[in-house]
């Protein structure tokens, strides 16, 4: 079962960099030859920093979901008080304020995994896919370690497209409201981005 799972997880690792790099090139309009000139100008481009604070909304339960298991060991809900071994794949809103109605900037895509078998922690993969304002059809890439259970989390910002290529830095998240039933929550995000 463990190497089912893995092979589950490469294959999905494996198609959402696919869809990266497909929505990087669609974000672009697809021309190669935007990216070459881009690349040439680099070298006098300034480096920019841009902040952004925004809410995550991730939804477990309900009639429209937004965040569904795909896979889990045998043990994760029996003897894991840690649910190690589950993934998430979630298509989740990102939203100027904590209410579900405030306007929205775009899409969280990607998935989290539970891999700490002492604490809640979770593998993140995420692309923030802007669809809103001056960054509309960039993304940024997060990857790292989301230990929820903590008030303040630290995850990398590793990449991103069209506007933010060559992106690199930091995002901080708080979790502003969490439904113990069910597993729903609200996550603050505050995103410092370096980029040309």
């Amino acid at each position: 079962m463990a190497k089912q799972i893995q092979a589950f997880l490469l294959i999905c690792l494996i198609l959402i960099i696919a869809v990266a790099v497909v929505d990087g090139n669609t974000a672009q309009g697809g021309q190669e030859e935007s990216v070459d000139e881009w690349f040439h100008k680099l070298g006098r481009a300034k480096e920019k920093v841009t902040k952004f604070h925004f809410y995550f909304h991730d939804t477990v339960g309900g009639k429209s979901p937004t965040a569904v298991r795909v896979a889990s060991a045998n043990t994760t809900f029996t003897s894991s008080p840690t649910y190690f071994g589950l993934v998430v794949m979630f298509d989740d809103p990102l939203t100027a304020g904590p209410e579900i109605t405030s306007t929205v900037l775009g899409k969280a895509q990607g998935f989290y995994a539970s891999t700490d078998q002492n604490e809640l922690g979770l593998a993140m993969y995420v692309n923030y896919h802007f669809t809103t304002g001056e960054h509309k059809g960039s993304t940024l890439t997060l990857v790292g370690r989301n230990a929820v259970d903590q008030k303040t989390r630290e995850m990398s910002i590793v990449g991103g497209t069209g506007v933010f290529r060559l992106a690199r830095g930091i995002a901080t998240a708080k979790t502003y409201f969490q439904n113990s039933a069910n597993f729903d929550a609200i996550v603050e995000y505050n995103l410092v981005v370096v980029h040309y």
